[in-house]
Parts: C-alpha cells; structure tokens; sequence
C-alpha cells in the first residue's frame, strides 16, 4: 500500500489516464502518487482544515479539492501550485465533482447547499437549495444535464443543472445518504447509507431496482466501473466490497485496511481500485483477481523463471526479452539488470551463499552470474541443445542441468568443469531438483517420466510412471520423503522418494500445470498453471485451500520464499507478483514496480 500521510484519508482520485492517484486526508494535506509504482510524486498544502474532497478533471490537468476550511481550491497537477479558490459556502464542503466538459464544478456542504460554479472563472453561478440537513454527496451525470445530491436527512434529490430547479426526491434508506453515484450511461443511480446498505435505482422511474446489504456497518463511498457492471463500496466495516450492480451479488471482498474505508474509486478501465482509510492508508486492489496489487514490473516479454535468494530479501527473475533481473522482494524495486544473453533463461538457480546466480539458455549454455555485479564470470558450454533445467545442490558444491538434448549434467562448482552427464530420457528434460542432502537428483521429461538418481554413484534408480502428458515441473518436500510433480496432463502428483510409489493425486487445473513447489513445512503445494491461476493445496487432505487470481496470462513459474510467508508467480503478461501465503492475498504498495 502507498504510505505518506499521518492522517485519516478521506478522498481518493484517479486521473483518467490511470497515471496518477490524488489523496486528502485530514491534515488538509492533498498527494499525488503513481498508480505504478507507488511512489509519492508531490504533497500540495494550501487548506487549513480537512480535506474533505477531490475529484481530477477529465482531462488530467486539474485536482479541484474540498475542505472543512469552506473553500474549494483548484490546483494544477503537474506543479501542485493553486490557481484559484473559490469561497461561497457557510460551513465544510463535503463533496466535489466536475462536469465531464471540465467547465463546471459542482459542490455540496454541510450548509445543506449545493453551488455551480464556473471552472475558468471560479465564479461561483447559481445555488441549489432542498435538502433539510447536511449535504453529504454530490455527482452529476455524463451528460451534465442532471445533478444528484444525497443527504443526511435520508434522501437523494435530482437537480436541472441549468435551471438549478429540484427534479424529483427519492426516499428509502433508513439513515444518512453518505454517498452518490450514476452509471455512465446515466440509466441507474446508485446510493450508500449509514443504514449499511447500497440502494439501486432506475433514474427514470426512480424505482429501488435492488437492495445490497453486503456490509456489517455504514456505507462511506462508492464508485461505478466505466462498463456499469459493478458497484465498489467502501464500509466502517474496514472491507471494500465489489457488487454486481445489475443482480445485487457480491463478487470481491477486500480486506486490508486496519480501520473504516473512508473513499473508493476505479481507474477508467476498471480493472484496479484505490481505497482510502483512517489508518492513513492508500490501497490499490486489482478487480479482477479480488487481491491487493503488487506486481513487478520491467521485463518486456513473458518471465521464464523465477527464483528467492536464501535470506528471502531478492527475487530473481529471467524472462524472453534477454535479461535478469535482481528485485527487492520487500520494496518490489528493481536492483539490478543483467544483459548480455543472446537467448532468454529457461532456467534460473542462486548458490545458496547468495554469490551467484545460475541460468540455463536456449543458447545451450549453463551461465554462472555475480549476483552483486550483475556480470558473467562463467559460461559451462556441453550441452548440444537449449538449456531447460538448472538446480544447485544445497552445500553449493554442484550445479545439475537438464536439456532438450535428453541428458543431465552435473557441473563442479569448485572447477567449473562437467563432472559427468547422466543417460536415460527419451525426450527433452523439463525439470531438475536436488534433495535437500544432495544425494539425489530427480528429473522430469517430455517422455511422461520422472527419474530419480543417485548422485554419488551417477546412477539412475528407478523410473516412476503415471502421468499422461509431459513432465513440467518437480519438487522434493524439505524432509527428503516425497517428490511433487506437475504435468501438462493438468494433474499434480506426490511420490514416495525411497519406493517410487505414487502417493496422491491433485485434481483442480484446466490446463497444464507449468510448476510446482512445496512450502518449507511440507504441508502445501503450490501450482501455477496455464490456467492463468496459482493454486494453494493442502497435502493432507489433498484439498484446494485457495485459488490465486490476478495473472493475465498462463502463469510460467512458481517459488515459495524459504520463510513460508509469500509466494512469488511469474507470468506470460510480463510481471512478476507476490502474495501472501496465509491469506492469498496479492501484496501491495508497488503497484507496477516489478516485472
């Protein structure tokens, strides 16, 4: 989540183009953030009491803020400098929004007034009096022919903007109206209560079409995605919820914010959220997955393979556009980047000293890195065909390679020279894992077999057979019992080590599972698939604990940080996300930060 304010938020805006989101709090503080990367750009100060309100012009080169100070005050994005402050109401303006020409402003009060004002001249045109108490919210429709106010006597009201004349009032909740909002299409109204529920309405026969009773307490904001098919309220109740506006069911709860949700809005594709709270926190949620953001950001083609450093702090990440990347896993930022590949990683492994990175190419070739320099120190060239494998053994003493060629090799790290390659496969190697004593090295093959070897005698031990396509992915639990595989068959399956029996069988996939891995207990899987999603299993009761949603693309590769807090996914879209393994939450703050 982004973190700058030490006060209560109380607005959230989103510039149209998705670059930016604007925030207020009640220290009369306004901020500027990127939506990507999460890093504050500018703090504007100028009110002298909350902010209250902020909406952003349509066309990204204005924030028009609202403040207990009775002001209204416009400001240009780019500079954070004020152009000009309109002064009109008797008491705080607790809402503002702007016509969708830019041309006009409309306000609402606690003086239980509504104002029009012109934007350029910041005059203030006419004034829209109705309600019996405080005014709560405002909105005005697409078209700018309607505006619509709610209020803390209950009702909703719908206003002529150019005569300024009272439409039709529309009554039904029980409490206050704390918020407002149209469809783009200008065909339902939409109203949050402190009565816990959201109203919606036909606005033309201003009929309730459905009742949401979706939140455990008041109703603070609400926003409408751009296509009309989803209403996201934030609640006293600390969630954000995303409801189906045309059937009532709610799809997503967010869970995140320590104290009431006190603003939501939507970027204008509607795929992310940005939640405002009185824990002073801002957070930005992807809409579709239902999960808090933190993608990583920078490759320009699909990630390949991923990897954590022993101390858990870096993540590794090879990908198709020809580099490494070396990433903070706590701040999500870039480190470093490695060039020089003439073909993308296959493959990546870190020694466990953290020294260096290992990646296997369709070069043919096995690269030794330094993890800090980001230069090549060794190139292990034997291989006749793409790299597709890489595992090191856990004293850091070889390295194990798997290729399209059909063979292993085994690589002295001490010499960097080939020990021995080992025979057996009939079709290209896909994975290669190490048990954690080293004496074991277990293969998987487009020939639809795992192979289990013995790496001190260089010999093959047993062959285990049971899946009905290729052999994608392999892991070996931390106790050294079991080996997980994952096939292109949609199926995971666990095996007994020592015997070669096959154990259990996970069922859950639609497509073919790319990898897998075992969390540092032994008591989950996890499995990311071409199915666009990464799944929790749990081993006992060979059970999905929890789907993972958010990837737009198959999801390449799977790692478990060795503290069992996080999962890290690679993907064909390009990014790189992490999650946190307890709640499946997609972890937030940096937004666009690593890829």
């Amino acid at each position: 989540h982004l973190e700058g304010h030490n006060a209560v938020v109380r607005a959230v805006a989103v510039t149209n183009d998705g670059k930016h989101i604007v925030s207020g709090s009640e220290n009369g503080i306004i901020k500027v953030w990127s939506l990507e990367s999460g890093n504050e750009k500018s703090t504007i100060n100028g009110h002298s009491e909350c902010i209250c309100a902020i909406c952003v012009t349509t066309d990204g080169e204005h924030i028009v803020s609202g403040s207990s100070d009775r002001t209204i005050k416009i400001w240009k994005l780019s500079t954070g400098m004020r152009e000009r402050t309109l002064a009109g109401h008797t008491d705080s303006v607790s809402s503002v929004c702007v016509t969708s020409d830019g041309k006009h402003i409309i306000s609402g009060s606690l003086d239980k007034t509504i104002k029009v004002w012109n934007f350029d001249s910041g005059k203030e045109l006419r004034t829209l009096e109705g309600h019996s108490e405080n005014v709560s919210a405002v909105t005005v429709t697409y078209n700018s022919k309607v505006v619509v106010s709610g209020s803390e006597d209950g009702s909703i009201k719908l206003w002529d903007f150019e005569s300024g004349k009272e439409l039709s009032m529309v009554q039904g909740h029980s409490h206050i109206v704390n918020a407002v909002a149209v469809t783009s299409d200008g065909k339902h109204l939409v109203s949050g209560s402190s009565d816990n529920k959201i109203k919606v309405w036909d606005a033309c026969t201003l009929k309730a079409e459905r009742t949401i009773e979706a939140h455990a307490d008041l109703v603070h904001s609400l926003a409408v995605t751009a296509d009309g098919k989803h209403i996201v309220s934030g609640s006293r109740d600390c969630t954000v919820k995303v409801c189906n506006l045309h059937t009532g069911k709610e799809e997503h709860t967010f869970e995140g914010h320590k104290i009431r949700v006190c603003a939501v809005t939507v970027t204008k594709e509607g795929d992310r959220i940005v939640s405002g709270s009185a824990d002073g926190s801002i957070k930005i949620w992807n809409l579709d997955s239902g999960k808090e953001e933190r993608p990583l950001e920078g490759h320009s083609n699909l990630v390949t393979a991923l990897a954590v450093t022993v101390d858990g702090k870096n993540i590794v990440s090879g990908s198709r556009d020809k580099t490494i990347k070396v990433w903070n896993l706590d701040t999500g930022k870039e480190e470093r980047c490695f060039e020089g590949l003439t073909y993308w990683a296959n493959s990546i492994a870190v020694t466990t000293d953290g020294n260096f990175v290992i990646s296997g190419s369709a070069d043919k070739s096995v690269k030794v890195w330094n993890l800090q320099t980001g230069k090549e120190e060794h190139s292990l060239d034997g291989h006749t065909n793409s790299v597709s494998a890489i595992a090191v053994t856990s004293d850091g003493k070889h390295i194990i390679s798997g290729s399209w060629d059909t063979t292993v090799k085994v690589w002295s790290v001490d010499t960097w020279e080939e020990e021995c390659t080992l025979q057996g496969h009939t079709e290209c190697v896909k994975a290669v894992v190490v048990t954690s004593d080293g004496r074991h090295v277990v293969t998987g093959s487009e020939d639809r077999t795992i192979k289990i070897w013995n790496l001190l005698t260089r010999k093959e031990e047993r062959t285990l057979m049971g899946h009905s396509d290729h052999v994608s992915a392999l892991a070996v639990t931390h106790d050294g019992k079991h080996v997980v595989s994952g096939s292109f068959d949609a199926t995971i399956k666990m095996w007994q080590l020592d015997t070669g029996t096959e154990e259990k069988t996970f069922k859950g996939h639609a497509d073919c599972v790319n990898s897998v891995a075992v969390t540092p207990d032994d008591i989950h899987i996890v499995s990311g698939s071409a199915d666009r999603t990464i799944v929790v299993w749990n081993v006992r009761s060979e059970k999905e604990e929890r789907i993972l949603k958010g990837h737009r693309g198959f999801v390449s590769t799977v790692v478990v940080t060795s503290d069992g807090q996080h999962i890290v996914s690679g993907s064909d879209d390009k990014t790189i996300k992490v999650w946190d393994l307890d709640d499946g939450g997609e972890e937030g703050g940096h937004a666009g930060s690593l890829v």
